[in-house]
């Protein structure tokens, strides 16, 4: 049975020559019908991205990708805000740490053996372990309440201490 006169104007416009038979055509296409899915089975990604390019060419494609755009920089502001209230009202300000008492009067002594002769030139401590030592003891019997030696820089550093409190 041969083309007729509309076929033959078809395959003309796709490209294909009148000479090919009508029973030809039929196994050409009863072949690249059990072809087509085998090649789009072994090559998945090309295929999913030629029918998603394909789909997105129609006007339906074209209104999804606005939505789509218009869904995402919704979702970017929204975001950004969310940030922004999250760092301004759950992360509080560090509070400065306070100095305990003993620290206070360790801190005070050790500039008054700085300041003194006692273990060195002013302004320099020699045998900073022994100064160290005589300040804390120092600081250690103010809390305490011990009495103050009557001399030397233990009885110094003690009256110093008292006053800091």
């Amino acid at each position: 049975m041969a083309f007729s006169k509309l076929e033959k104007a078809l395959l003309a416009y796709v490209g294909i020559s009148s000479s090919i038979t009508r029973n030809a055509a039929k196994r050409a296409l009863f072949g690249l019908g059990r072809a087509a899915p085998g090649v789009a089975a072994a090559n998945p990604i090309p295929t999913g991205l030629a029918l998603g390019y394909g789909a997105l060419q129609t006007e339906p494609g074209q209104d999804l990708l606005a939505a789509a755009a218009e869904r995402g920089r919704m979702d970017r502001i929204r975001f950004e805000n969310a940030l922004a209230q999250l760092t301004q009202v759950t992360i509080p300000k560090a509070k400065k740490r306070t100095k305990s008492r003993f620290n206070k009067l360790v801190s005070g002594g050790m500039k008054q053996i700085k300041a003194s002769t006692s273990y060195g030139k002013k302004g320099t401590i020699n045998n900073s372990k022994k100064a160290f030592t005589a300040v804390t003891k120092a600081a250690s019997a103010v809390i305490s309440g011990k009495k103050a030696p009557k001399a030397g820089v233990r009885a110094r550093l003690m009256r110093y201490m008292r006053k800091i409190r």
